[in-house]
């Protein structure tokens, strides 16, 4: 294995899938459920990110050209879906527990499109179209499930900051969730229009 390009992997997507940032997110969807939903939760939004990642490492690149989609629409798709998450949080719709559902927290947005989002899975598609044997594959791998495991550990002990904001600092912190969760999706369908129209005058 090529400790250089795991070490390359490894900090690229831990940079792009940010975990402290992914923390108050992730408190603010779950802070309502128990402490066994919240790591079941964990855990599953993980093995979800790390299955899309895999998928798209091996078959990405077949799959998007079979759908005719480029993948500033991929962004664009998960920016959207970001802004709805994002509404709900501003508003309030998330703050009660009985309209939850442990497993489409953990499935949508956390495992997607927030850990496996656009920027991971192109990142991730790029390594490979680079690999070069299975040294390279085996560097990519492991750095991959190094990515998710820490995320699994920062998520999984975030916990002890829920006992210490106590109802009212969930909300607030929720309310910045919101608005932090707002500008990234923006972010994200802003580079989309401009990857397409980068496409599109190149294309001319």
């Amino acid at each position: 294995m090529d400790p250089k390009l795991f070490g390359e992997v490894f900090v690229t997507l831990l940079v792009i899938v940010d975990p402290p940032g992914m923390m108050p997110i992730f408190l603010a969807l779950t802070g309502p459920l128990s402490a066994r939903d919240r790591h079941r939760a964990a855990w599953q939004a993980v093995a979800l990110a790390l299955g899309v990642i895999v998928v798209f490492a091996v078959a990405g690149q077949t799959l998007l050209a079979y759908l005719h989609v480029d993948l500033p629409a991929l962004q664009a798709a998960g920016g959207l879906l970001l802004v709805l998450v994002a509404l709900e949080l501003l508003t309030g719709k998330t703050d009660d527990p009985t309209q939850q559902s442990t497993s489409n927290i953990a499935l949508v947005p956390l495992g997607t499109p927030l850990l496996a989002g656009p920027g991971a899975i192109v990142a991730t598609m790029l390594f490979v179209q680079r690999a070069d044997g299975a040294t390279d594959y085996s560097a990519i791998a492991a750095a991959i499930v190094a990515v998710m495991l820490t995320v699994w550990l920062v998520l999984r002990f975030s916990g002890g900051i829920v006992k210490i904001l106590r109802p009212g600092g969930i909300e607030v912190l929720t309310r910045i969730a919101g608005l932090l969760l707002a500008a990234i999706a923006v972010q994200l369908i802003a580079d989309a229009v401009a990857a397409f129209v980068t496409q599109y005058v190149n294309m001319a």
